[in-house]
This record gives structure tokens, sequence and C-alpha cells, in this order.
């Protein structure tokens, strides 16, 4: 089983860092269309520029979010099991199985679908702290909680 967790765990380790190379490199070409828009001299190409920067104050922040998902990330060893549900935690219940960690959604490991969820997100925060055979209910279903790894 722990060869499971830390195959979800790498799953999320390659999708940040994936993101954060994709940031960087979209903040790098960003600079360098807003630093040859200023060797132009044509003075009605000002628009340009303000959407550049736009862009790169967006992509500057969705670069934070992403360094801050890679340190929840690094909060996590998926050696450890836990009692209970935790940043960390592989929940297998009635109709889905869980991994706390962050936000990335749906994924198949060993053609098995697993939601790869955020504690703060809102089934994260009903899950979290609950044992084996706690339940939960959310949008209408019924979540039993059948195992924690």
């Amino acid at each position: 089983m722990s060869t499971l967790k830390s195959k979800l765990f790498d799953i999320c380790l390659t999708h940040v860092n994936k993101r954060i190379s994709s940031y960087k490199d979209e903040i790098e070409t960003i600079k360098e269309s807003i630093d040859s828009n200023d060797k132009s001299t044509d003075e009605d190409d000002d628009s340009g520029n303000g959407k550049l920067m736009n862009d790169l104050e967006k992509n500057a922040q969705y670069l934070s979010d992403a360094h801050k998902m890679l340190d929840i990330i690094k909060l996590i060893n998926p050696k450890t099991t836990h009692q209970n549900v935790v940043l960390g935690s592989l929940v297998k219940t009635s109709s889905a199985n869980f991994y706390i960690a962050v936000s990335i959604g749906k994924v198949d490991v060993d053609d098995e679908p697993y939601f790869i969820i955020s504690k703060s997100s809102p089934i994260g925060q009903l899950l979290l702290n609950k044992v084996v055979g706690d339940e939960i209910a959310f949008n209408e279903n019924r979540y039993k909680i059948l195992d924690i790894k």
C-alpha cells in the first residue's frame, strides 16, 4: 500500500513542478516581450505593455500559488500512516478514494480512480480527522471511511 501512496505523492510532485516550470517559462516569455516592446519607439503601442504587465502579474501569482502547493507537498511523508485523516492520508471510502494533498483532481493509478484533494477543499474539510467507520455526507452522497493509510 505504501507504494500506492508513493505513486500518488509522485503524481502531486510532478504536477506541481510542471506548473512551476511552465509559469517560469511564461514569465520569461512575457518579460522578453516587454523588453522588445520597450525598444519600440512608437508611442501608440503602450496598450500592449499594459496587457503584458497584467499577464506578468497573473503568472507571478500563479507561480507563487504553485510554490505554496509545493511547500504543502513537502510536508507529506508518504511512508507514514495515521489512524485519522490528515495531510498525506490515503482514504478509501464506500464510494471513492481520496488522497489528501493538494487540489489536482481525479487521477488513475493501477486502473483505480483516486481524487487528489486539498485538506482545505470542502470534502477535505469533512474528511479531516475522521477515522475508519466514520461517515460524511457531501453533495447528497454518503461516504463511509473503510480504510486510512
